[in-house]
């Protein structure tokens, strides 16, 4: 088949190379940039996995900027444009989606069109109605960063919001490319409206476990108690386990702090105290690890790395920048190290960036780390970090 795919950053890239292992892909962007590196087998995406099949699989994919040559006879046109979250309208901003389907409609009108940017709850039906067209399904993806690929390859599951031939098709698409055995992806046929909370659902449930394991650390930082020990207590509960346990300075990154306000949103004149409770939470542990630094009267504090992650090279929410904010705020120096920082565009960095390793070791008096890496061993008695289990 023929699949077009719009929007190449994490979801629209790896769901374009797991599906052009075994279909003719069309990954159409709007970013020259990205374009003629997919056409010449590059990832502007740290992720080993993308990195490697870019290089090495015989992949039948093109990248291009121009549309009618994308949507001409596609069986799926796939949507995983940004969709970020509005803090004035108090909502994700839907219009690249809906623009998108605006354009397809005015080409196609026979065609599954499959959302796969996250959206607001009742979103997908409302686009059935705004534009008199049923084929349109939102079909969640639920992806780790620096591992995209891989979460594709090796689904957890398939949800799609329909059950009609062109969901069920779309399903075992993605199944038959995927390296697991059909029989042990499970896959749900759902609404539309199930499979947005299903996402919204999710991703809310893994921002409450961090905010509870950093508020369990808040706790033991101030009691002088050892958090690491009290965490592998309880991970010995099977109901538990000892994963996604690690402390932290906040979640951040591309869908957390998104999902979690679109779906405080969603509660509007619903009774709620948990989902608030995320949000809320995780604004008090960004505010709690600055005062603990803060309280340490340190004229230089250095900031070691501004990703989410290890092996990463997103700086989205990052719970860090706002910490920045707020040790500038007490009128703390800070020096950066990020190696990355072309990816990044804010003027919190002016004039604190250092690029050499070693030189932002000796202008550090404090080094703060979300992820400790060997990079810090030789100055570990500067270093204050959560990173109390060494992983992600």
């Amino acid at each position: 088949m023929k699949i077009t795919v719009v929007g190449i950053g994490y979801v629209g890239l790896s769901v374009s190379i797991l599906l052009a292992q075994k279909h003719h892909v069309i990954a159409l962007d709007s970013d020259k940039n990205k374009v003629e590196q997919i056409n010449n087998r590059n990832s502007f995406i740290k992720d080993n996995e993308i990195e490697k099949f870019l290089r090495s699989k015989d992949l039948d994919i093109i990248a291009t900027e121009d549309k009618s040559l994308a949507y001409k006879d596609s069986k799926f046109i796939i949507i995983a444009t940004p969709t970020n979250y509005d803090e004035i309208s108090g909502s994700f901003d839907t219009s690249s989606v809906e623009k998108v389907i605006k354009e397809i409609l005015s080409i196609r009108k026979d065609v599954a069109i499959i959302i796969k940017s996250t959206v607001p709850v009742g979103f997908t039906d409302e686009l059935r109605k705004m534009f008199k067209y049923d084929k349109i399904y939102f079909s969640p993806e639920f992806l780790r960063e620096t591992s995209a690929l891989y979460d594709n390859l090796f689904p957890s599951r398939i949800i799609v919001g329909g059950n009609d031939s062109d969901a069920n098709l779309f399903a075992d698409t993605l199944a038959d490319c995927s390296k697991k055995n059909r029989e042990d992806i499970p896959i749900l046929y759902i609404s539309s409206k199930e499979a947005e909370c299903v996402k919204l659902f999710s991703n809310t449930y893994l921002a409450m476990r961090i905010s509870f394991i950093n508020e369990l650390d808040t706790y033991s930082e101030v009691h002088q108690l050892n958090a690491r020990n009290i965490i592998q207590g309880m991970g010995y509960d099977d109901r538990i386990g000892n994963y996604y346990n690690n402390p932290s300075f906040g979640y951040g990154g591309y869908c957390l702090p998104k999902d979690t306000q679109q779906l405080l949103k969603n509660f509007k004149d619903i009774p709620n105290e948990i989902i608030k409770a995320v949000v809320d939470s995780n604004k008090t542990r960004k505010q709690f690890i600055a005062n603990s630094i803060i309280e340490r009267k340190i004229k230089t504090v250095g900031i070691y790395r501004l990703v989410m992650k290890k092996g990463s090279d997103n700086f989205r929410e990052s719970a860090i920048l706002d910490i920045i904010k707020m040790l500038k705020e007490n009128n703390i120096n800070i020096v950066v190290y990020e190696p990355y920082s072309d990816n990044i565009d804010t003027s919190l960095l002016e004039n604190i960036l250092i690029e050499d390793l070693e030189n932002f070791k000796r202008k550090s008096e404090l080094i703060i780390a979300n992820r400790v890496s060997i990079d810090l061993d030789d100055v570990m008695h500067k270093v204050y970090s959560r990173d109390l289990f060494h992983n992600n």
